[in-house]
């Protein structure tokens, strides 16, 4: 268990470790709960609106597919024009 003290304007510090551990930066945010007798600190991810789908396991996994994708060169272009590339895709392997 870590320790840490309340400064000044009730401020404490996380340990450098914890930070690390749960990928803390400075300006990110955390939750404070109350459970009976304890204060709960958990990190909060903010995330736009509008962002939230590259966040989603599907989403994630297709990205991941995509770096395999392209680690083993299995890509197409670059294309020269639109017709160039609409003929490389007809063609393509699913």
């Amino acid at each position: 268990m870590a320790l840490a003290k309340v400064k000044r304007h009730f401020q404490i510090t996380i340990p450098q470790n914890l930070r690390d551990q749960f990928n803390l930066a400075e300006g990110d945010y955390v939750e404070i709960e109350k459970r009976e007798s304890e204060l709960v600190i958990r990190p909060v991810k903010m995330v736009h609106p509008d962002q939230e789908y590259f966040y989603s396991k599907e989403w994630q996994q297709g990205e991941a597919a995509a770096d395999q994708d392209l680690k083993k060169g299995d890509t197409l272009g670059p294309f020269e024009n639109l017709k160039e590339a609409l003929n490389a895709l007809k063609t393509a392997k699913t």
